[in-house]
């Protein structure tokens, strides 16, 4: 009896121990990222500025919808200094899986990012900035755009359909994001004006040029932040006085002062959206001012990233992203642009110059100017 009972026992054992490790088996099959903690960490404007962090933040939201267990908390870092920002995740970088953080002032997360080697950060606009000579982190994927390459379509834009032969581009801040932007946009227009013997001027107001992050004077219409909307309307103003009729903004929240002031000009005047598609904003009484908007395709991509963390297929780096992964262009769906059949059929054209490296436009640090670049006619 002694022995059937000790045999009993260690049935009983065999069958916990069993049960257990089925269920650790089970625990380490489940998908990677199955329930994912994520927060996106934002400028001023917020995660509803209709812009760049919004396109972001929908990349969140359309992964989240595919899994349902996946939460984000949006986090709104209200003054938009780089040592502001790097701290506002780092208060926070313990109670996520996962940190989103869209603009230029979060490079410095990288030594966030150092300090906690198993949370996985999502870094829009810039490279981290290096630790300890260190500049690619495994645990960071960091996303830049050619952003040179949605302005030089902006350019070309204004240029084919201009009637005063007078455009101009708005930036926020000199950024290099918002530079190459400029850059991109004044090569669109040169582009034009030597491949189809066009005269259009690019006009600047000396008094909001733009100061880049080495010093140098970028020339431009800034306004010095991407969040004063009455800067963006008397700069607004101030182009529309000059004779400008198209108006590319590139410049955040400042940009609803400039279409503000476009609404409420007299004449045919028009914007260009930036980012994403703005047509919706566009709506004053009875007609649109946006012409097209050009744009960088985050929310593809920042789904792509947090669906690559989910199934463990995740790689840190530094990656530049541009028209050969569709991810800058323009809008020409039907309804949501004004632009005409010819114009589209030039801008297509160059587009598939860009896709192939036949179009290289300037950017704030690519060596060529929005005069000299490759592919110019």
């Amino acid at each position: 009896m002694k022995r059937k009972s000790i045999l009993s026992i260690l049935l009983v054992l065999t069958l916990i121990l069993s049960i257990s490790l089925s269920g650790c088996s089970k625990q380490a099959d489940a998908p990677e990222g199955d329930g994912m903690k994520i927060a996106i960490v934002t400028s001023p404007n917020g995660v509803d500025d209709g812009s760049f962090n919004e396109d972001n933040y929908n990349g969140i939201l359309n992964f989240i919808e595919t899994n349902p267990n996946a939460t984000v908390q949006a986090v709104r870092e209200p003054t938009g200094d780089p040592a502001a920002a790097v701290q506002a995740v780092s208060d926070i970088v313990a109670d996520y899986d996962v940190i989103v953080t869209p603009g230029f002032q979060f490079a410095g997360i990288s030594t966030v990012a150092a300090e906690n080697p198993d949370k996985k950060f999502i870094l829009i606009d810039t490279f981290p900035e290096a630790v300890d000579g260190q500049e690619e982190f495994d645990n960071v994927l960091a996303m830049m755009f050619a952003e040179e390459e949605s302005g030089f379509l902006a350019g070309m834009a204004a240029a084919l359909e201009t009637k005063t032969n007078k455009v101009a581009v708005v930036n926020g801040v000199a950024f290099p994001s918002n530079v190459n932007y400029q850059y991109g946009f004044e090569s669109g227009v040169n582009y034009v004006n030597a491949k189809y013997n066009k005269n259009v001027e690019i006009i600047e107001l000396l008094s909001y040029a733009g100061t880049d992050v080495t010093g140098a004077n970028v020339g431009g219409n800034y306004a010095g932040y991407f969040a004063d909307e009455a800067t963006g309307k008397v700069i607004g103003n101030a182009l529309i006085a000059e004779g400008v009729d198209i108006i590319f903004v590139a410049a955040g929240a400042t940009g609803n002062g400039v279409f503000t002031a476009v609404k409420e000009a007299e004449g045919d005047i028009k914007v260009i959206g930036c980012d994403v598609d703005q047509y919706d904003d566009g709506v004053a009484g009875d007609r649109n001012i946006v012409l097209t908007s050009v744009l960088k395709v985050m929310s593809l991509n920042v789904e792509r990233a947090l669906s690559s963390i989910k199934d463990g297929t995740f790689e840190g780096g530094n990656v530049i992203l541009r028209a050969d992964t569709d991810s800058t262009g323009y809008v020409k769906e039907e309804g949501r642009h004004q632009l005409s059949a010819d114009t589209i059929a030039k801008i297509d054209e160059a587009y598939e110059l860009l896709k192939k490296g036949e179009i290289v436009p300037a950017a704030n640090f690519n060596g060529y100017t929005p005069e000299d670049f490759p592919g110019l006619p």
